[in-house]
């Protein structure tokens, strides 16, 4: 009989304490259940950690170090399973995530897996996965010099991350993941994105003020930049996203979560949104 892949899921946090419970409850919920689930606190200061406590199958460990490039690196070298699943705090795992997952990595020459999301807090969530799945399936198809990973919706053969570990860089002003996937593609480790591996989450990135977006938006090229890749894609990606955020935002500010409806008094008067920490940052 074919031994089953056991899998390992990473949560990296710091004060997640409006997400981390619904996420948490979405793990719960799947058809498969996960090895383990190790949440990585980040130093805190809310009640995220409670939060986590109070679910029986969550580990709690610590990462003093600050910034999500650490938080991931101690989640992941010390899971167990033989698959490390990464997702944030604000992700919503659908009920077959976890099989799903499985299934692709039953192939023995996958290392690592990605995929889009649709964000929940925003209107028509599956209309704005059909504006998400198609620039990072345009990425994956016409720019292979430019593999990526997506933090929020990934998994890596934990045998391709004790390889590939070392070689990594631990620069803060790149993203983490597509670092990750860039060292991979280099060692010729197969990246697969599928839109199958489907995934929510909050669209609270678009909260930032302009030059914070910016500046983390600019991540993205600077990324691909300090390995000497110099494709037009990530112009394109940065570009896209850009205007993302100026329809975005106002459409954010103007739209009520809790009641799933747009309101204007909620954009007036409602309580203030706090943008996401960039998850580099000290």
């Amino acid at each position: 009989m074919k031994k089953l892949l056991t899998i390992s899921i990473i949560i990296p946090v710091y004060n997640e304490q409006g997400y981390l419970a619904t996420c948490l409850d979405a793990i719960a919920k799947q058809t498969i259940k996960p090895l383990e689930v190790i949440v990585v606190d980040n130093n805190s200061t809310d009640k995220t950690v409670r939060i986590a406590k109070g679910y029986k199958f969550v580990r709690v460990v610590k990462e003093p170090k600050q910034g999500v490039l650490y938080a991931r690196n101690r989640g992941f070298d010390v899971a167990k399973g033989d698959i490390i699943a990464r997702i944030d705090a604000d992700t919503l795992l659908p009920l077959y995530w976890l099989h799903t997952l499985r299934e692709f990595f039953d192939a023995p020459d996958v290392a690592a897996v990605t995929g889009p999301v649709s964000y929940y807090d925003m209107p028509l969530p599956w209309f704005n996965f059909w504006l998400d799945h198609p620039l990072r399936k345009l990425l994956n198809v016409l720019a292979p010099d430019c593999p990526f990973l997506f933090g929020s919706n990934m998994a890596i053969r934990r045998q391709a991350w004790q390889d590939i570990k070392p070689k990594l860089c631990q620069r803060r002003n790149i993203h983490e993941d597509l670092d990750l996937a860039i060292h991979l593609h280099r060692q010729g480790k197969k990246i697969i994105y599928s839109k199958w591996l489907h995934v929510g989450a909050s669209a609270r990135r678009y909260d930032d003020k302009w030059p914070d977006f910016l500046h983390y938006g600019q991540m993205f090229r600077r990324s691909y930049r300090q390995h000497g890749i110099r494709s037009a894609a990530p112009r394109l990606v940065t570009s896209y996203y850009t205007l993302g955020y100026l329809v975005t935002w106002p459409a954010r500010l103007m739209y009520d979560p809790a009641k799933n409806k747009r309101s204007i008094r909620h954009g007036l008067f409602g309580e203030r949104k706090v943008a996401r920490k960039n998850p580099m940052s000290s």
